[in-house]
């Protein structure tokens, strides 16, 4: 058992079968990362019509979101228009192939299949809210995020018709996580999957950033990291609502039991983020099986104390406020660098900064200057 333990290694037919639940909940996706430093290369889970934009004048207006929807803004082609009419009737009839070219438009650069994306996404959303008032308002899916997995331990998940895994590509993002997983994460949900799993390598903000898109995070961990490992998951264990050490079986139980308790005496100094739920940590083992069914009763407990204390919806709300920024950040930042303006001296001042000939700030501020002159 090299590497970084998955959680649900052990078959997913058992672990749903010991619990109910229906094999099409879960929707797990990935995205190739970076290669950890045991040495195997982790995966970043990435779980899993209307003709124009929203306008901000039907916004004001307090119009139905039917109608917000016919002032879109741009025109669809006729060969759109059927593109987005067969991707939305077969994503909520739950076709898997459906699903897939959605999350591929979604993921598009291109600058037209960008505009059909959104408005594609428009009326997923609607269709989202729809159903969620069907379900007395609750959440349709209950979001997962996973620290330290590895896609090649899913051999028997991958091949179950009921799961969907989808790798999804980088594009340079610190752990893999771009702007379209909280997207695709919806997409998914719209096409039938209510447990939707999202994974993160565990490197620099990455795991931040799955924290904020997801109701639960959990830390898995390794029983034979050391004090070396417990240092870089200081700032992670902040996050965590669930840890678990994983390989908890054979040689390695007794160090299982021991970080085991040691995260249980550092989770007790920490500032409590929930008034109905303090942070757990269980010992799991993918080999054996043991512990799995325990876990996935503690995740439901979870989620049943945030649902009914309204946590879990205030929780949503402030994640998506905070994903319409990242976004802004990002097109933002993307729109300053391409600037003709600016692009062009970067190099340059990047160099100067380097050499110590520039401070930073003063670096900043000179392309700040071009940026605002020429715009």
């Amino acid at each position: 058992m090299n590497g970084p333990s998955l959680l649900l290694r052990f078959p997913l037919t058992h672990f749903l079968k010991n619990n109910r639940r229906p094999l099409k909940s879960f929707c797990w996706m990935f995205s190739t990362a970076s290669v950890f430093p045991y040495g195997q290369q982790a995966n970043l889970l990435q779980f899993c019509s209307s003709r124009r934009t929203i306008s901000l004048k039907g916004l004001k207006a307090g119009l139905c979101h039917a109608a917000v929807l016919e002032q879109q803004a741009w025109e669809l082609s006729d060969k759109e228009q059927r593109l987005l009419d067969r991707l939305y009737n077969g994503l909520i009839q739950g076709h898997r192939a459906s699903l897939a070219e959605a999350i591929t438009l979604i993921e598009s650069t291109h600058s037209r299949k960008k505009a059909v994306a959104q408005v594609l996404l428009q009326k997923v959303l609607s269709y989202h809210r729809e159903q969620e008032q069907l379900n007395k308002g609750k959440p349709l899916a209950f979001r997962v995020g996973s620290l330290l997995g590895d896609k090649t331990r899913m051999t028997e998940l991958s091949r179950d018709m009921n799961a969907y895994i989808r790798p999804s590509p980088t594009r340079g993002t610190l752990g893999g996580v771009t702007r379209t997983t909280n997207e695709a994460i919806l997409l998914c949900e719209a096409g039938g999957y209510d447990i939707v799993l999202v994974e993160t390598v565990g490197v620099g903000q990455s795991e931040f950033a799955v924290a904020d898109m997801v109701d639960m995070f959990i830390l898995l961990l390794p029983p034979a990291g050391g004090d070396e490992l417990q240092g870089i998951k200081r700032g992670i264990i902040e996050m965590a609502d669930l840890v678990a050490v994983t390989k908890a079986d054979g040689d390695l139980i007794v160090p299982a039991r021991r970080i085991q308790a040691e995260y249980v005496s550092a989770l007790k100094l920490l500032r409590k983020r929930s008034k109905v739920w303090r942070p757990k940590v269980m010992r799991i083992s993918a080999k054996t099986g043991e512990g799995i069914s325990d876990i996935w009763d503690k995740m439901t407990e979870f989620r049943e104390l945030m649902l009914t204390s309204g946590e879990l919806l205030t929780k949503r709300r402030r994640q998506q406020k905070v994903w319409m920024w990242n976004v802004i950040q990002e097109s933002m930042l993307y729109h300053f660098r391409s600037h003709s303006a600016v692009r062009d001296q970067i190099p340059l001042l990047e160099e100067k900064v380097v050499s110590g000939i520039l401070s930073p700030g003063l670096a900043a501020d000179l392309l700040l200057k071009a940026f605002k002159e020429k715009s």
